[in-house]
């Protein structure tokens, strides 16, 4: 079992070179720093070490937003996407959560209902042919 915790500077090497991994190339690093310099970072560190990450902004149009969920493929189907969104819904100070992913991924599209998103409308032109699905999360109350 692992743990969720406040990215840190010394976790950064690490957290980028997992987004390789997965997307190909270092094209977020500004944007994984940034959001961990801000404290919007959260990672999964397992007894293998970190194995995946999740971003977030707390100003989208007034509401919570998970811009980013990142898994090692290697510790893929192994709830970590889920243990870091669920720990992320739990401490949103926003009664709504949204979040985002394309048509074509399938994966978090199945996820996303599992931990109570439904969904909520779309995007086109962000990705050409590939219009972005939004979600939100509804709570019963926002943390203090």
């Amino acid at each position: 079992m692992g743990q969720i915790i406040e990215a840190t500077f010394e976790h950064l090497q690490t957290l980028c070179t997992i987004d390789q991994e997965v997307i190909g190339d270092q094209s977020r690093g500004d944007e994984i720093r940034k959001a961990i310099e801000e404290k919007r970072c959260l990672l999964y560190q397992s007894a293998k070490g970190i194995a995946g990450f999740l971003l977030f902004t707390d100003d989208f149009f007034g509401h919570c937003f998970i811009s980013l969920v990142i898994v090692k493929l290697s510790e893929r189907r192994k709830g970590v996407a889920s243990a870091l969104i669920h720990a992320y819904v739990n401490r949103a100070k926003t009664t709504k959560v949204f979040s985002s992913t394309n048509q074509s991924n399938t994966n978090m599209q199945r996820v996303f209902p599992t931990l109570g998103f439904v969904k909520s409308g779309f995007i086109d032109n962000l990705d050409e042919g590939d219009p972005e699905i939004i979600y939100v999360h509804k709570k019963a109350s926002p943390q203090e």
